[in-house]
């Protein structure tokens, strides 16, 4: 009877019960994001003279 409890569970309510996958997607997005974006504002600045 446990086993079949535990298939009824919903994929996205697996996925948002675990806390350690949630705080490393909360800290890997944001450093993706900025990261990518210092690179793409950097390569957009016009070369001194």
């Amino acid at each position: 009877m446990a086993d079949n409890d535990n298939d009824d569970v919903p994929f996205m309510q697996k996925l948002l019960d675990n806390h350690f996958l949630l705080v490393v997607i909360g800290v890997v997005s944001p450093t993706v994001l900025y990261t990518l974006w210092g690179i793409v504002d950097i390569m957009n600045t016009p070369l001194a003279k």
